[in-house]
């Protein structure tokens, strides 16, 4: 099994999509009214596809899963960038740091970041900073589901693709718990033929997490939460 998607909630996915396509470089998957998708290859390394879905309403619970974005050297350029993009500068109060803040179209908020060392060979995302209750714990059942490797980075728990390039999964201490609207942020994880279905799910009690909404119909995905609480599905394997 494997990290597929990153998957965003958007009340207009074609226009985020765009957005966020033109951000990264990715290459165009899906293009409809309820859903786009592109696809962020990293040469060398892993392959991440981008979806937007579809919700009747902007999101307002705070963002557990966040983008952080390569700027090093070229920071100013590249908030110049997405700025000429359709991003806009955003105050959530973080005072003085070397990263900006910005908003994508849709309001979230994302950062353009510094010179930092463990964002070599990262491509266009430098990091998914997600939300933990217990980083330590939350690593170890992040690096069993994607096969990510523990690396050195600046959150108490990074993870990276065996490659060593590509994005880093970092486990952030949350300010808040999990609340109980849906993150509006999202990973898959693909199964290849080899995984048992069952097994992963026992794996997943296994590591403190559980499945929600077993009884969810004909849907062919699973949707569990890791031991914070963030919601992840678990695709089949592709036929």
């Amino acid at each position: 099994m494997f990290l597929e998607n990153l998957v965003i909630d958007a009340v207009e996915p074609q226009r985020l999509g765009r957005f966020w396509e033109a951000v990264v470089g990715g290459q165009r998957l899906t293009d409809e009214l309820d859903a786009f998708e592109t696809r962020l290859t990293i040469e060398g390394g892993p392959v991440l596809d981008l979806c937007f879905q579809r919700v009747p309403a902007p999101p307002s619970e705070p963002l557990r899963l966040h983008l952080d974005l390569l700027g090093g050297a070229r920071q100013a350029e590249e908030v110049d960038r997405l700025l000429g993009l359709g991003a806009q500068h955003l105050d959530i109060g973080q005072g003085d740091v070397p990263w900006v803040v910005l908003a994508d179209p849709e309001g979230n908020p994302c950062c353009v970041m510094q010179d930092r060392a463990a964002y070599v060979d990262t491509g266009p995302i430098a990091a998914l900073p997600l939300d933990s209750a217990d980083p330590d714990g939350d690593g170890k059942f992040w690096s069993w589901l994607t096969g990510w490797s523990a690396v050195p980075g600046t959150a108490p728990r990074s993870l990276r693709h065996p490659s060593l390039r590509g994005p880093l999964l970092e486990l952030c201490p949350e300010s808040d718990r999990k609340g109980t609207a849906k993150n509006r942020r999202h990973l898959d994880i693909r199964l290849e033929s080899e995984d048992d279905p069952d097994g992963v799910a026992a794996g997943i009690a296994e590591r403190d997490g559980r499945e929600l909404r077993p009884d969810q119909g004909e849907l062919p995905w699973r949707i569990y939460a890791d031991p914070s609480g963030n919601e992840l599905c678990v695709l089949p394997a592709r036929s």
